[in-house]
Parts: C-alpha cells; structure tokens; sequence
C-alpha cells in the first residue's frame, strides 16, 4: 500500500500539472502510456490514472516495465506511433507519464555495484501531452521530429542493469562495469541511425568518403597481395566520425552517473 501510495503522490501530480499547462480536458486523451521499471501492481498504474481523471472507456492504455533507464524516450515512441496509426483522420491526443517508484525497492545490503541505486534514484516523475491535431500545431512548445530505438543484444548489454539478489539474499538492482561501454555503443549506433536526417550535407558526404576510401583499400589490398603495390598502399583510411554539433544544437544527457556522463561526453566530443 505503501507503493500505491507513493505511485498516486507522484503520477496524480504530474499528470494534472501536464494537463493544466497543456489546456487539455482528460477526455481528449486517446492514448495513455505510463513506465515504471520495478513496480508493476494490479490494478495498473494506467487503470489508476484512468480511474483517477475520468478518461473515456475507449481510450488505449500501455503500462511499460522492466524498460529501465530508456523507458521514457520508449514510451514516447510508442505515443508517437500510437497516434499515427489509431487516432484516426483528425488526429489525436497522448499522455506520457515517466515515474519510478522507490518505496519497494530500496537495496538494503552492502554491496557496491547494488548501491548505487540508493543513491541515483529519488522520488519524482514527469508527464508529457502530445498532439498530432493540426488544430495544436500554433500552440505546441516542440515539434518531435525523429525517434530512433536501439537494442543491445550481447550479453554484457543485457547484464548491465540486472534486478536479482546479492550473496546475503538482499534483493537489489545491479549496476555492471560494462554500463559506460554498452551505452556507448548503443549511442553510438543511435547516432550513426539518426545522422542522415540532422547532420548538413558537407558533413554526410566526408563520411561518404570516408567509408568509400576504407572498402577501397580494402579492394586494392586483396587485389594486390603480395606485390609491391601493396607494399605502397597505406594500412588503413581514417575512419571520420562527424561533428553531431553542426546538425543539433542543444545535447540533453541521461544524468545516470557520472560514468555514463563521461562516456556520451567522450563519444560527442563536447568538452562540457
């Protein structure tokens, strides 16, 4: 109850603020999806919320788990494609609520890689309303233009955020020393997704180039082995990695440790 208690303080709060500043009725609301990684009760969060604001019995309801640290921009996601495919010619409404219920998880061991997420996670949540009504188009605070979702497959990926017990029994969430490489990779296959549709065209071409100059190498290496041409040729070409800060001009980081943050901000190449 406990749990309950905190997910109503929380998500109740949000969703009415969301909707205030928004100047949305909560009957305008087509597609609800509410995430939260580690409680997950019956009835769900999203029958609550229904529940809660009188929202129409018609209305599409998702309730995410296990999603972690990626969860909002999933959810968002699926709003997204939600209201592209079900909302009909006229367009429709979402509400996205993001939220992490601390009271039934606090990892009370003593092991290292458990602890942080006594230390990461605080009490809170946050809610956003989107549109694609053309109606809402002048009154909108932000367009969202692309979304891209990357998942890991190896087993590092899926082992660097594992919700299990340490040797005392204590149940927690692990945090892996592999958690800085893997969400540089997943960045970096994010980014390499997503760069045809921000980075300029000077840009897209050098890494054109560049590709093209590394496989023709490669062709001349195989054509030549074993004489003195290839002998002249050069080990390799310089992969080029483009400059993101000429096509996007503001960067918001998932603040999920001070590694992580040292990692993306490698990966950017942004000094701050």
């Amino acid at each position: 109850e406990a749990s309950r208690k905190e997910a109503e303080t929380v998500i109740y709060d949000v969703v009415s603020n969301a909707l205030k500043k928004s100047k949305v009725d909560p009957k305008e609301i087509d597609v609800l999806v509410i995430n939260c990684s580690l409680f997950s009760p019956t009835p769900s969060l999203c029958a609550m919320v229904i529940s809660k604001f009188g929202m129409r019995s018609d209305i599409q309801s998702y309730n995410l788990s296990g999603m972690g640290c990626g969860a909002s921009l999933i959810s968002v996601d699926l709003a997204k494609n939600m209201l592209r495919h079900r909302s009909g010619p006229f367009g429709g409404k979402a509400l996205v609520v993001s939220t992490e219920i601390i009271t039934p998880n606090l990892y009370r061991g003593n092991e290292r890689a458990f602890l942080l997420q006594n230390t990461l996670f605080r009490v809170g949540g946050a809610a956003i309303v989107l549109s694609n009504k053309w109606t809402d188009g002048r009154r909108a605070w932000y367009k969202l233009l692309h979304t891209v979702r990357v998942q890991g497959s190896s087993d590092a990926a899926l082992n660097a955020v594992y919700e299990t017990a340490d040797g005392s029994g204590n149940r927690g969430v692990r945090l892996s020393k592999d958690i800085v490489k893997v969400a540089g990779k997943c960045m970096e296959k994010n980014m390499t997704t997503i760069g045809p549709y921000v980075l300029p065209l000077t840009e897209q071409i050098k890494v054109v180039m560049s590709l093209a100059g590394r496989f023709g190498l490669k062709g001349l290496r195989g054509m030549f082995k074993g004489t003195r041409v290839a002998n002249w040729l050069p080990a390799t070409v310089r992969h080029y990695v483009p400059d993101f800060k000429r096509g996007i001009d503001h960067f918001c980081i998932h603040a999920g440790g001070r590694a992580v943050i040292d990692g993306e901000r490698f990966f950017l190449g942004r000094e701050r």
